[in-house]
């Protein structure tokens, strides 16, 4: 028997978050977000108990993050006047944002998959196309890169590959 939608909102809404937040950046995260869940909940009758949910969510936020790009970048955003304030960053970590941004796509989404939504390499391939072993070498490039990249500090890895 499925559990209640709004239970699988609070499961897993932290982590759609962050993986909105991964692929179309901090500004349109919450659109993506919404539209996830919105489009989650029409769908949620006709989803099979047995259903991995994390990774059907995850599936629907990468759709609904290239609709948003993809709707950004057809339309401009006329405003009458600039705001007098540049938005709080408190909590927010820009510069790691940035870094993540300049992945290429793949890379980007493989690492926010498999790192933020914490999806086996099996599954974010199956979201983003592609073998198992691709989507984990998507990923280890992306880190690689960030680790080169990003002014903030990411764990070095031990001899043997893992992170502590």
């Amino acid at each position: 028997m499925k559990e209640p939608f709004d239970r699988v909102v609070q499961t897993h809404g932290a982590t759609v978050l962050r993986v909105c937040r991964a692929v179309v950046g901090p500004v349109d995260a919450d659109d993506a977000w919404s539209e996830t869940f919105l489009s989650a909940l029409r769908a949620y009758p006709d989803l099979p108990d047995d259903a991995n949910v994390q990774a059907w969510l995850v599936t629907i936020a990468h759709r609904k993050a290239v609709d948003v790009v993809r709707r950004a970048a057809r339309h401009a955003v006329p405003v009458a006047d600039l705001p007098d304030a540049v938005a709080p960053t408190e909590g927010r970590d820009l510069d790691l944002w940035a870094a993540l941004a300049a992945l290429p796509t793949k890379q980007r989404h493989a690492v926010a998959y498999h790192h933020l939504a914490g999806l086996p390499y099996d599954e974010v391939a199956g979201v983003l196309g592609g073998t198992a072993a691709a989507a984990r070498r998507a990923a280890a490039d992306g880190v690689a890169t960030l680790r080169r990249t990003y002014a903030g500090t990411l764990p070095t890895p031990h001899p043997g590959g893992a992170t502590p």
